[in-house]
């Protein structure tokens, strides 16, 4: 990421004089929220330094903290800063020019500029002291808050950052190049949340330089606007709608105003007309500005009051419009990463799990947004370790396997969500839906396109449908088409209400394709592939007879017609395979016909193949048809049954038998005898044949019974398995905590060293000081050994380093004070001193 470019014509801000305006009653404290763990204090020292003596904000430090040591980060960091540092305590105001530490053990939370302090309340390695305290800051104090990011492991921070962003602030992020560990600095970086990214020794400037830049956040009314303003706010989204070919324009103003205006302050730009030019000079400003309205807080099971109701009310409700069962379809547009989709996937999960209904449910969920590399995020559904805040620890076990990063979404909830690229404003949207997830997007639309949006819900809603909404939003002026449930938790029902089709303002691109007095029938993204109606749309193009669908195991995958005549439920274990289910005349040639179509990748057809059938026979020809396309049934066969007509025999026209016959009669005999003798030869190949068909049979009753076996030892496979997953995850999780544990120890680690070179430091002082006094001193501990001397002090003992821990009565002394020793244990027994006149033996 780019560094903010210095203003044009401008020189660039030196932080050592540039201050920000003076804050007033008009304007919260800028307050700065710093997450480090892991090789962080190092680089608090470093920013701190930075910092001006009179920033005009507040920093507050979050660093991960061993919660049994005694915290000596507010002593290390006031050697760092003129600035007073203090270590929180419960309901501390905060006041500007101030560094505010975390104190060991604690979660940090701020309300009207009040900090409180609350115990954790998850585990110890799993905590996220960072990201809970962003997010508290990003609610109080919109436009305010400044997150900055340095050194630490994992990912925590990242999604407090996005808090920070959402609500027009910004993101500063060490450089991990000089992160002693880049974790957390490249997880905010790679989320795409970083504003600045520099040395945290430059970043102190940079958050000076910002905050002097950025006007007054404060929404003003559009005439109160300079016409130089409202001009410039039109040609960027003139030049956004040519950069990225979305119209903005019906978005509100003071949202977009926001957005520039924080780009602004990165650039050192300020006027709107300067920032004009420097987008139009820098395409890459236009992706950025783009990707920076499109910037969502999003996470799993969002406001949990909404998720209650709709697993109590909603979902078994839509449950209960299908009694026989069926296939539900949701929508989500503007889903962000995709946690919302997948919330409503587990959700219904865990409906369908309480309430076991007897018919067969399933959930087809469509979700969109405008942001395409949101939409990538999501299909891959892996998200950091953060979501442990969100998702409860049954959720995750159930739901949820480790990845390399974080945590991914299980294969059956991935299927059952569609990702794809929409603008919900202009291009076709899903129709005959039962569910509609449209949640704080509203908030951003003029009210002409929150009315045109409403009344396209309503149409996509099939009757009893329901919305979905934000906290802060409402179906305004459409009450006539949306009723809302009970409570506070903006979800609607919508009320069937007859309106004529061109009074729908469909997408531009949509309406061009209807036509008057017909149903709209809405072109969608492709959704998850249907067995079902692929297969059945593939039959009635080339077949339309009796069929079944196999895998290239012969396991049958779907039915079409009635196949009794062909195939019976095998005695026994319920088995499903087309070869235990062939009836008597067809598995042999079909299971011959099977092996080659897929060997072969070719059609193979079988004529007039005599099948056994409830004590008759029957005529059929059998096609066998490995599968390529769709792409959904590659790999599959379809086979297929088609009864022969024969013809019945007739009564043989003639004359009455006469002496023709008669004659005849000898040649009648001989051709009997020869007959004769070819039936005896065919019933000796039948019997033959039937004993291969026997053996035939024994072989693939073996067959099957190795194969029930396999499926055994498999199955059992299969818990070892999960027994090692459960193992693999217990491990995981006291990684975690060692990690935890090791970032913690890094941390003490480094106060301890930097104390003990205080220490060093006040001792050699302590040295100097004594040897430059000119007087000879001698220290002795309790058991009367040498600690430490003058220099001055060897001339009256003898007296070299290496006596350091000699006891004083073992040194050669010049003093005429045998009483020497007697007096320095009568000192440390009363610790009063004590003053003698000596001589030495010289005569001194």
């Amino acid at each position: 990421m780019k560094k903010r470019a210095p203003r044009r014509g401008g020189k660039k801000p030196s932080a050592a004089v540039v201050a920000p305006p003076a804050t007033g009653a008009d304007r919260p404290l800028p307050i700065v929220g710093i997450g480090a763990s892991a090789g962080g204090l190092e680089a608090l020292e470093q920013f701190l330094k930075g910092v001006p003596a009179a920033p005009g904000m507040a920093f507050v430090v979050v660093q991960h903290l061993d919660p049994s040591r005694k915290d000596l980060l507010v002593e290390l960091l006031q050697r760092s800063t003129p600035l007073p540092v203090v270590q929180i305590s419960d309901r501390m105001r905060v006041e500007s020019d101030h560094v505010y530490v975390l104190p060991p053990n604690c979660d940090l939370s701020i309300l009207h500029g009040v900090l409180h302090l609350l115990e954790p309340a998850a585990p110890r390695g799993l905590r996220l002291p960072i990201d809970f305290f962003f997010r508290s800051l990003a609610a109080d104090r919109p436009a305010h808050s400044l997150g900055v990011i340095l050194s630490g492991m994992g990912s925590d921070g990242t999604q407090g950052l996005r808090a920070i962003k959402e609500r027009a602030g910004a993101g500063f992020v060490q450089s991990p190049e000089t992160a002693k560990f880049d974790s957390m600095p490249r997880s905010a970086i790679n989320a795409g949340l970083a504003d600045v990214v520099a040395p945290p020794e430059e970043l102190a400037e940079q958050i000076i330089a910002f905050v002097k830049h950025v006007p007054l956040l404060v929404a003003r009314p559009e005439v109160d606007r300079a016409d130089s303003d409202r001009s410039g706010l039109d040609k960027v989204i003139v030049l956004l709608r040519a950069m990225t070919g979305h119209d903005f324009s019906l978005y509100k103003k003071s949202t977009i105003y926001r957005r520039i205006e924080r780009r602004m302050g990165l650039h050192q730009l300020t006027q709107l007309p300067e920032y004009v030019r420097y987008l139009r000079d820098n395409p890459q400003e236009g992706e950025l500005l783009f990707k920076e309205r499109l910037i969502g807080v999003t996470r799993f099971f969002r406001d949990p009051a909404v998720w209650e109701q709709m697993e109590t009310d909603v979902l078994p409700a839509l449950l209960a419009k299908y009694p026989n069962g069926g296939a539900l379809r949701a929508w989500v547009p503007a889903c962000s990463t995709g946690e919302e989709a997948y919330s409503l996937a587990i959700a219904f999960r865990e409906v369908l799990e309480q309430e076991k209904p007897a018919a067969h449910y399933s959930l087809q969920i469509f979700a969109t947004d405008l942001f395409k590399e949101a939409i990538d995020k999501a299909r891959n559904g892996v998200y950091p370790a953060t979501i442990t805040a969100d998702v409860t620890e049954p959720r995750l076990r159930r739901y949820f396997s480790l990845a390399a990063h974080g945590y991914r979404v299980s294969k059956e909830i991935r299927e059952m969500v569609v990702f794809a690229p929409q603008n919900v404003t202009m291009d076709p949207p899903f129709t005959k839906l039962d569910l509609l997830l449209c949640r704080n997007l509203l908030i951003y639309l003029e009210k002409d396109l929150q009315a045109k949006l409403l009344s396209l819900f309503h149409h996509s809603l099939n009757a009893g449908g329901m919305l979905v909404l934000g906290t802060a939003e409402t179906v305004g002026p459409a009450t006539d088409l949306f009723t809302p449930l009970r409570g506070k938790t903006r979800i609607f029902r919508r009320i069937e209400f007859v309106r004529p089709l061109e009074s729908v303002d469909f997408p531009a691109a949509f309406a061009g394709r209807r036509t008057t007095g017909t149903a709209v029938a809405a072109t969608t993204p492709a959704p998850a592939p249907n067995v079902q109606a692929l297969t059945e749309s593939l039959l009635l193009q080339r077949f339309a007879p009796v069929a079944v669908l196999v895998t290239d195991k012969g396991d049958i995958v779907y039915v079409s017609g009635k196949t009794g005549k062909y195939l019976e439920p095998a005695t026994g274990k319920a088995n499903l395979n087309l070869f235990a289910m062939a009836r008597e005349g067809l598995a042999g040639a079909l299971n011959e016909a099977f092996a080659r179509a897929l060997r072969q990748q070719t059609t193979v057809v079988l004529k007039e193949l005599t099948v056994g059938s409830n004590g008759g026979a029957n005529t059929v020809d059998v096609t066998v048809q490995p599968l390529a396309e769709p792409a959904a049934l590659r790999g599959m066969v379809l086979v297929v049954f088609g009864d022969v007509d024969t013809p019945r025999p007739g009564k043989a026209l003639g004359k009455v038998p006469g002496t023709a016959t008669r004659k005849a009669t000898g040649k009648t005999t001989g051709n009997a005898m020869q007959a004769s003798a070819s039936a005896g030869r065919i019933r000796a190949l039948t019997e033959e044949l039937q004993e291969s068909r026997e053996e035939l049979q024994t072989t693939r009753e073996e067959m099957l019974t190795s194969q029930e076996e396999l499926k055994s030892s498999n199955e059992e496979l299969q818990s070892t398995n999960e027994e090692l997953q459960s193992t693999n995850e217990e491990q995981t999780t006291s990684r975690e905590e060692i990690q935890s544990m090791n970032e913690e120890l890094q941390t003490v680690n480094h106060e301890l060293t930097a104390k003990v070179d205080a220490l060093s430091l006040a001792s050699d002082d302590m040295a100097n000081l004594l040897n430059s006094t000119d007087i000879a001193t001698l220290f002795l501990d309790a058991d009367m050994k040498v600690r430490r001397f003058t220099t001055q002090t060897s001339d009256i003992i003898k007296l070299i380093p290496g006596d350091t821990g000699r006891p004083i009565t073992d040194l050669v002394i010049t003093l005429n004070y045998p009483a020497l020793a007697d007096d320095a244990r009568e000192v440390l027994r009363t610790l009063v001193f004590r003053e003698v006149q000596v001589s030495t033996r010289d005569g001194r």
